[in-house]
């Protein structure tokens, strides 16, 4: 059988009450990532980075310290607004209502687009035209993951929890997790960049992870309660020092999207 798909405006909604969550919990990505970016002369002072769905700003604020001139570009209102709250005063900042097909930017105005664990939201014939719209002539796609590593036990014993109590939304999701789809969306050449990252949790950071999954339960549901139950019991089994260490693997395809039939 296969998975349920995604419906088109779920993108919009899957995150509606989750935003201090996944501010709180969600990893942050690596200093060696970004360094590569400015190593390519792609990240730096002046460059124009459309960050699409940029949630409350995890990838966008990193941008910003770079001296990048950034546009969050969020579809969720209160991951938009928690991202304004954070990332608001800074000059080079700004943020606008809008979807990877939608974004209401100008015509060959930006650098570099990014988009971090955003693309299975993607409708790709739509969102590669409308990147292609919005880059300028030399400009180029990053689509970014900080995919779990699947061998690590401590994330064998987190997708146990998620697989129970996640729902049928979580295959769909999963299903498209997958990448399969990056190909076909860049229609040409990209290469693919891999980094090692990690972050420290502490219990209530392991619930807000899970908390912040577009398809896990909400906190104040009779789910939710199971899931501070299960993943204390995981808790428990890995804590060191008040924290579990959990790594993922930065993944990063970067290249220019080709027009379809070119």
């Amino acid at each position: 059988m296969s998975a349920p798909q995604i419906p088109r405006d779920q993108g919009t909604t899957a995150f509606s009450g989750k935003a201090g969550d996944y501010q709180a919990a969600r990893p942050s990505y690596p200093q060696a990532w970004f360094a590569a970016l400015e190593g390519e002369g792609l990240l730096g002072p002046g460059e124009v980075i459309a960050d699409i769905g940029a949630g409350t700003g995890l990838l966008t604020a990193g941008l910003l310290d770079r001296g990048a001139i950034v546009t969050a570009v969020e579809p969720n209102d209160a991951m938009r607004y928690a991202c304004d709250e954070w990332l608001g005063g800074r000059e080079s900042y700004s943020s606008v209502s809008g979807t990877a097909e939608n974004t209401s930017l100008l015509d060959a105005s930006v650098d570099l687009i990014t988009a971090a664990q955003a693309f299975h939201w993607f409708q790709i014939e739509e969102a590669r035209r409308e990147f292609l719209r919005i880059l300028k002539p030399a400009g180029l796609v990053a689509l970014i993951w900080n995919d779990r590593i699947p061998e690590d036990p401590l994330q064998q014993a987190l997708a146990e929890i998620m697989e129970e109590l996640g729902g049928v939304m979580r295959n769909a999701v999963l299903s498209q997790e997958n990448k399969a789809g990056v190909p076909a969306f860049f229609n040409g050449p990209y290469r693919t960049l891999e980094f090692s990252n990690e972050q420290l949790l502490t219990r209530e950071g392991l619930h807000g992870l899970l908390f912040s999954r577009s398809y896990m339960p909400r906190r104040d549901s009779v789910e939710g309660a199971r899931v501070v139950v299960e993943t204390d019991r995981v808790f428990d089994r890995f804590v060191e020092a008040e924290t579990v260490r959990i790594r993922y693997r930065t993944v990063t395809m970067l290249g220019r999207p080709v027009t379809a039939g070119s």
